[in-house]
């Protein structure tokens, strides 16, 4: 059995799912988004995951633009891994999302493996009081196809592989972990596969327990040990997940992006602070988080 490395902690920072009404925790800014990944790497974050969002009214903003300021406030402030995100909104293109990416190349970028229906509209009813029009256009959509075709992952595979960045593979389901079987078969991508997969948001497969042990079951057949394991869990889904992943070995991912909640009922005040309560928890499972270095090396990336 191989021996557990130290625990890779992502923290996804503010993401496209949650909309500037439902917590003013949310960082929606770039001062606001860089100064909260600054606080989850001094938290212990190995793994910072970025994406950007107009400053004017907090909707997802993918262009590189939009996100070389974040890039160098938190790069001039810390030495954490940053991940950049090929996902962006499941509404946008995927030459819209590719773009930053491919302009900063960075040591790590998210990549989804399948595409998905992608359901938010149950949100409305817990924050009936939005802000911005744009909150309740995009959270009452009920036709959101979260498109990543063969054709699509290959493109950002291709645009990206040649330059060491390393992807992070976003599994929302079964089926992706097949789906990235399929390119390492073609030689497109290469070992150590570092794997998120992703429970509890709708469209995608569920937060039970056995849920869980079937996707890492699966992966653990069709990847063998040539893979890293790490678990999102959606909501109030973030913590528990986590222990499942951590007392196996695995690695974990929070942030405001996930989960708006510290606990039960109770709302989150930062990223740092869902950091904290991760760091707790990994050591009580007698194991502690990776430094950024560590990340670098157990899941190969070519540095800053």
């Amino acid at each position: 059995m191989r021996k557990p490395e130290p625990v890779i902690l992502t923290c996804a920072i503010t993401g496209a799912i949650h909309t500037p009404s439902m917590s003013d925790a949310l960082p929606v800014t770039k001062d606001q988004i860089a100064a909260s990944a600054i606080a989850a790497a001094r938290a212990g974050a190995s793994i910072v995951h970025l994406h950007a969002r107009d400053d004017a009214d907090g909707r997802p903003n993918q262009t590189p633009e939009a996100f070389a300021p974040i890039l160098d406030a938190v790069r001039a402030e810390c030495d954490c891994v940053i991940g950049i995100t090929t996902g962006g909104a499941p509404t946008m293109s995927v030459e819209e999302r590719l773009r930053p990416a491919a302009e900063f190349l960075p040591e790590l970028a998210s990549l989804n493996m399948g595409s998905m229906n992608f359901g938010l509209f149950p949100m409305l009813d817990r924050y009936p009081d939005l802000k911005h029009d744009w909150e309740r256009d995009y959270l009452s959509n009920r036709n959101i196809i979260f498109n990543n075709t063969y054709g699509q992952i290959e493109e950002i595979i291709t645009a990206l592989a040649p330059h060491n960045t390393r992807l992070e593979f976003e599994c929302y389901d079964t089926s992706h972990l097949y789906n990235l079987r399929h390119f390492l078969d073609r030689g497109l991508v290469k070992p150590p596969l570092f794997i998120q997969t992703v429970f509890g948001l709708m469209g995608g497969i569920g937060a039970h327990p056995e849920d869980v042990s079937h996707m890492k079951r699966t992966a653990d057949r069709l990847f063998g040990d040539d893979w890293q394991w790490s678990v999102l869990g959606a909501g109030r889904h973030q913590m528990t997940i986590g222990a499942m992943s951590v007392a196996q070995g695995g690695h974990m991912r929070v942030g405001l992006e996930d989960s708006l909640w510290a606990g039960p009922g109770v709302p989150a005040t930062s990223n740092a602070q869902q950091v904290t309560n991760a760091k707790s928890l990994i050591e009580s499972l007698g194991r502690r988080i990776a430094t950024p270095d560590e990340a670098r090396r157990i899941l190969d990336l070519k540095g800053r």
